[in-house]
């Protein structure tokens, strides 16, 4: 449906800019419920943004001319200075980027494509980068380059290991500074540690730098600038070591007493650049050892900065669905039922300040109500576990979690593999796998979940399901991801500690007519509706039995729900982290 409205949309593009904006909000707001019917086509492919490229490279040139300044403090750097690119593959909002401009003559943009990053994984040995997401990363640096060379810079791409390539680049042209990006989680730390130990060696003449005394020498520094939250870590109200074990209480404290930084300008040009013979070459799938994965159905997510600014553009100003997302959010079939932004934000594509100024500018110019509200409150519940992980380190990695949970997990290969193959007997469970094999993406609501049949139904060891998703997710960052599954697998600082998801209340509530089952398992599509849940002879046998077949009281508890229980929880339900897709 996405697709076939972009088509539909583009005669019209001749009318004047202000008439087809006009034609555009009133088209969306008269058929908004439209978006979110059921997709029955077996085969169809969405692209998200819905866009064609023309219009994506439109979008964004508009978005960029109104975040780039016409006046910046006075460039009074001496030298050149490295920009490390890592997890934040965008211009706009990029503060290390600016930084760098405004303390040297040149600017010299580098991306490492680490081996590390396609090993495997660290327990149970899966591919650390799948096939998707390395295609995803690929057009992300396609866009990167191509957005630097219209500001006069260009993106040097070169294949290793940072804490090498780094330091060889700082001497061969006197870099006095290599500006990046902070990082929270052990492996990029520890990159963080290498690449700073190596360029200490580094020595630099007397004439190099910015305030090096005459006759001495002075090594390349690593500055590391923190720009990977909607709110910024010195603004916090607490330290992250005192951070509350309990999200609302963060969210509380925060939206109280601390404020959203604006979005970092950008000056008209970033030149110029180092004189580079060879600038390298946007890395092909196969050399990075994988297969080139191509979607088949379901949502292809176009890589890039480009595309993440068109993406907000089009769910909030083109289709005017940020006025219902919390009453669609929940969803799991098609492209419109949430905001789809998670895998541009997980690459540093998208700055979730700007997201807020987006929001906000929607509240100003069109509406303000739950919803504006409530991708705001996602954004969060990402920032939360951003910090959290700071203040829990490798526990979120480890099988009892942060609260040291002693548990009898089996890692039982052939349930696992049944899980991970969407062939568990279950067409819930089933279909969200497929999802996910086939397009690297899944809904929240399908997460929880595929979570909760794993641990809880399976006794699987909640890390394999971690790390597959690690393999799969386009939208994979460690902190949302290890943060999400020690919640799901009850190892999480929780206040419920009993999380179970009742596959026919699930499925009852959030695909009530198995639209979702049947595109994704098309033997199910002849069954009736009230059928396609539970097929019975009529599909695989299930591997397991279910450990609540229906819900049930306990305790005066709901069993199934997947809901929290505290106040504050029943308050805005169903919004457990990583929301914002």
């Amino acid at each position: 449906m996405l697709h076939s409205l972009c088509t539909n949309l583009r005669p019209i593009k001749t009318l004047p800019p202000t008439e087809f904006a006009l034609f555009l909000h009133k088209f969306s707001t008269n058929n908004t419920m439209q978006f979110s019917k059921p997709i029955r086509a077996e085969t169809t492919v969405h692209q998200v943004p819905g866009f064609c490229s023309e219009e994506i490279d439109r979008i964004a040139e508009q978005t960029f001319r109104r975040y780039t300044a016409e006046s910046l403090p006075k460039r009074k750097g001496k030298g050149v200075a490295i920009v490390w690119f890592r997890n934040d593959l965008r211009v706009l909002d990029n503060e290390a980027l600016l930084m760098a401009w405004v303390s040297s003559e040149a600017v010299l943009p580098v991306y490492c494509v680490d081996p590390r990053l396609f090993s495997t994984t660290r327990y149970f040995g899966f591919p650390k980068t799948g096939g998707l997401r390395a295609q995803f990363l690929i057009e992300c640096l396609a866009d990167l380059k191509k957005n630097l060379m219209k500001r006069g810079l260009d993106l040097l791409i070169q294949n290793g290991k940072p804490e090498e390539i780094l330091p060889s680049l700082a001497k061969a042209y006197g870099v006095h500074t290599v500006y990046a990006q902070k990082e929270t989680c052990s492996e990029e730390l520890n990159v963080e540690r290498l690449v700073s130990k190596s360029l200490q060696k580094v020595v630099l003449s007397s004439s190099i730098g910015q305030s090096v005394k005459p006759n001495s020498t002075n090594s390349t520094k690593l500055e590391l600038i923190w720009g990977s939250s909607m709110y910024h870590i010195d603004d916090l109200p607490f330290s992250c070591n005192s951070l509350p074990d309990v999200y609302t209480q963060f969210r509380k404290s925060v939206e109280s007493k601390s404020k959203v930084r604006s979005c970092i300008k950008i000056p008209t040009s970033l030149g110029p650049a180092p004189s580079i013979k060879d600038w390298g070459c946007i890395p092909e799938i196969t050399v990075l050892g994988l297969e080139k994965a191509k979607v088949s159905k379901g949502l292809a997510f176009v890589g890039g900065e480009s595309a993440a600014v068109s993406r907000v553009c089009e769910y909030f100003w083109t289709k005017n669905l940020l006025r219902t997302y919390k009453e669609t959010r929940n969803g799991m079939l098609g492209p419109d039922y949430s905001t789809k932004f998670s895998p541009w934000l997980a690459s540093g594509s998208l700055s979730p300040r700007f997201i807020y100024e987006e929001v906000k500018r929607f509240e100003r110019e069109r509406e303000s109500n739950d919803s504006t509200y409530w991708v705001l409150f996602e954004l969060i519940w990402r920032d939360y576990f951003r910090f959290l992980s700071i203040k829990q380190g490798n526990s979120i990695f480890h099988a009892g979690g942060p609260r040291k949970v002693e548990a009898n997990w089996s890692q039982n290969p052939t349930l696992f593999d049944a899980w991970r193959n969407g062939q568990t007997g279950y067409p819930l469970i089933d279909a969200n796998m497929k999802e996910l094999l086939t397009t690297g993406f899944m809904s929240n609501r399908g997460r929880q979940i595929v979570c909760s049949f794993l641990v809880r139904d399976m006794n699987i060891d909640w890390r394999m399901g971690a790390e597959w998703f690690e393999t799969c997710l386009l939208d994979y960052d460690p902190c949302s991801n290890y943060g999400n599954w020690t919640y799901g697998a009850g190892v999480g600082n929780d206040p419920r500690e009993d999380r179970y998801f009742s596959i026919p209340k699930q499925a009852q509530n959030y695909d009530p007519e198995g639209e979702f089952v049947a595109y994704w398992l098309p033997q199910l599509r002849v069954l009736p509706k009230e059928k396609r849940h539970f097929p019975g002879l009529l599909y695989i046998k299930p591997v397991v039995a279910l450990k609540f077949g229906n819900t049930k009281t306990t305790n005066n508890k709901t069993m199934g729900s997947g809901t929290r229980t505290t106040a504050d929880e029943n308050r805005w339900k169903g919004r457990k982290g990583n929301r914002t897709q």
